[in-house]
């Protein structure tokens, strides 16, 4: 009833507002420039590779860098490109970067970075760790594209930095600054209905700004052959304040809340079932999910700004229950809290930075299902970097100590350096190591008798390197990026099914896991109107030989716009390519599972946008245009064609 409410109140908030601006004069919307922790939002970007005054936020705990001056693979999905290419769900723009692969279901969304495990991944939301402590990972798919918002992607380890989960690589989700008010409102197939608005002011030295969106939907059957419509409704709530108290004192606050629910369907495991290990319809399955997220911070600028102290704390409180019918299969409860203080220094705004960060980290977890006991681990990060951002090479190098409470104590480090080898030409490398904690999930379990925890697991590691060349070429209105990668994961944790009981139960690994795999990242703007962003993967991912799952060997996707010289009209087209996947085969009755074959599919979108005045303007998509059917995870079917019309205000 709670989210019935909520929706529509939004969505009778946005209708309203839609007919106030389209009944008077909508001045455009003055965009302006990003915060000094941001990238400016009008510039039209490469998929990868920002120009040469683009802005990193990621890639140091404190200062902002350069990507002419990174050493680092990153990938920025700029504000603009998520508005061209109408994207709602993060994770479907995540598609577009090279080196990461999606597997979507219903309640679950999983990205994996350069071959890594889902839980591998860091995300960051406007600063804040968002994955579930349960579980170790995030759903991305509760994570809507909010008016205003850009994602920086760093492949690759970054554990020396940020610490566990970042075996793979950071996400980072922001929101840029806007001025004045921007909502829309569009409807399509599946009886889905979509809605976001985001206000933004700036009083004196401070900001404000407040957003939300909606995702309401009937869905469709993702069973095969099945009949049962699969719906889902999310509510996102944020808010964000910043202000200068004094020339050298900064304050902010960021607050987040997000409500998903749906449904789901089982899988059936009953022996002797003709569905045996299939996806079946299963009336009355499905999940509730709240989160709640804060953060609070004061940033200090010494030394005519030579100087630079930050101090944060934050928290997320994460909820979720499944349920069949009227009973509750599982209720988890998660949270998280985290202080970090980070001091740097730059000789005097020198080519020269040091950085030295502390953090501290509790995280809780309760499976009222189970054994209703609290549980907790705690750990403290000791982080040390040097940076040199010279005319031509820039080096870095970070070591992080870890003491945890719970298992041994870990040391990671990342090494890298670019030069330029000419004014078109750079060249990157770099070297370091990645760990990734034990779950709650895999330390104590979350069902009894079917999956039973170890506490006796220990930390994953991980060691990669890489190198690298960025290209430009139309007179810097175009850029070529590949880049060559290696990493060994030590310790792996995986489940077996021991006898005699058979219960699932996780485990480390003796053997190695190694990935490797070549990424590929081409962007120009072609005189004013036409711009093309593509990228290919090339992954090699294996277990002790063994090619691991849910890992397509090739990736590719290419993004073609068109923009009128007046800028009033645009339109899309983005095609994204998966290649033959293997997943594990459940309708066998073998345990473990062996793996299938999960076919490679291509995906077709298409949108246009038209503006009828300066504030108002026309929109529609159709995705998966062509129909096609597919499947990410075994026996889980993906979405069909869908088409979706809408209206934006600015004013």
């Amino acid at each position: 009833m709670k989210g019935i409410i909520l929706r529509n109140l939004l969505l009778s908030s946005a209708a309203a507002v839609f007919a106030l601006s389209c009944g008077s004069h909508a001045a455009a919307q003055n965009e302006g420039v990003y915060t000094d922790e941001e990238i400016d939002p009008n510039v039209i970007l490469p998929t990868g590779i920002l120009p040469e005054d683009g802005i990193l936020v990621t890639s140091s705990r404190l200062r902002t860098t350069r990507l002419s001056e990174s050493t680092a693979s990153t990938t920025i999905v700029t504000r603009r490109q998520i508005e061209q290419r109408q994207v709602r769900d993060i994770a479907d723009v995540l598609r577009d970067v090279p080196g990461v692969a999606v597997s979507s279901i219903a309640g679950q969304t999983q990205i994996r970075l350069r071959g890594s495990e889902a839980n591998h991944v860091l995300v960051l939301v406007d600063g804040i760790e968002v994955s579930d402590p349960g579980s170790g990972e995030f759903d991305i798919g509760t994570l809507q594209a909010e008016i205003g918002s850009y994602v920086e992607v760093l492949r690759g380890p970054q554990s020396a930095l940020y610490g566990n989960d970042a075996i793979g690589g950071v996400v980072a989700y922001r929101l840029a600054h806007i001025d004045g008010f921007t909502g829309r409102v569009e409807a399509g197939s599946n009886e889905t209905i979509n809605a976001a608005a985001r206000w933004g002011t700036r009083i004196g030295d401070a900001e404000t700004s407040l957003s939300a969106t909606v995702v309401s939907t009937d869905g469709e059957p993702n069973a095969r052959g099945g009949e049962r419509d699969i719906g889902r409704d999310s509510y996102t709530l944020s808010g964000r304040i910043s202000g200068e108290v004094s020339n050298a004192l900064n304050i902010r606050a960021v607050g987040r809340f997000v409500d998903t629910s749906g449904e789901t369907n089982n899988q059936d495991f009953t022996f002797g079932s003709p569905t045996l290990g299939l996806v079946i319809d299963s009336p009355g399955v499905g999940f509730e999910s709240t989160a709640l997220y804060g953060l609070v911070g004061a940033r200090l600028e010494t030394l005519d700004q030579s100087w630079i102290h930050d101090l944060s704390v934050q928290f997320a409180n994460i909820n979720r229950s499944t349920f069949d019918g009227s009973a509750i299969t599982s209720d988890m409860e998660s949270d998280r809290f985290k202080a970090s203080y980070v001091s740097s220094f730059d000789f005097g705004q020198s080519e020269h930075n040091i950085t030295f960060a502390a953090d501290y980290e509790q995280e809780g977890f309760n499976n009222a299902s189970t054994f209703n006991e609290r549980r907790e681990v705690e750990n403290v990060g000791l982080v040390g970097e040097y940076r040199y951002d010279g005319d031509r090479f820039d080096f870095s190098a970070a070591l992080r100590q870890d003491f945890n409470d719970r298992f041994q104590d870990t040391t990671t480090f990342r090494v890298a350096a670019g030069l330029n080898v000419t004014d078109t030409t750079r060249l990157r490398a770099a070297l370091g190591s990645g760990v990734k904690n034990p779950t709650f999930f895999e330390l104590f379990g979350f069902f009894d008798g079917v999956f039973v925890g170890n506490p006796d697991l220990e930390p994953e590691e991980s060691t990669s390197w890489e190198v690298g060349v960025d290209q430009r070429f139309l007179d810097g209105n175009g850029m070529l990026s590949v880049t060559y990668f290696n990493a060994e994961l030590d310790g792996e944790i995986f489940t077996v099914f021991p006898p005699p009981t058979f219960i699932a139960t996780p485990g480390n690994r003796d053997t190695e896991s190694e990935q490797q795999g070549i990424e590929f990242a081409v962007s120009a703007q072609i005189g004013r109107n036409w711009s093309v962003n593509a990228a290919y993967t090339y992954l090699d991912a294996e277990e002790n030989g063994a090619v691991e799952v849910r890992r397509p060997e090739s990736i590719a996707s290419a993004a073609l716009t068109w923009a009128s010289a007046d800028d009033k009209a645009s339109a899309t087209l983005v095609v994204r390519h998966n290649g033959e996947a293997l997943d594990s085969d459940f309708s066998t009755g073998t345990f473990p599972a062996p793996v299938t074959t999960l076919e490679d599919f291509t995906l077709v979108n298409v949108n246009a946008r038209y503006d009828l005045t300066d504030g108002v303007s026309l929109f529609a998509r159709a995705e998966n245009l062509l129909d096609e059917e597919y499947e990410q995870v075994f026996s889980f079917v993906s979405p069909g064609r869908t088409v979706t019309v809408g209206i934006e205000a600015r004013f």
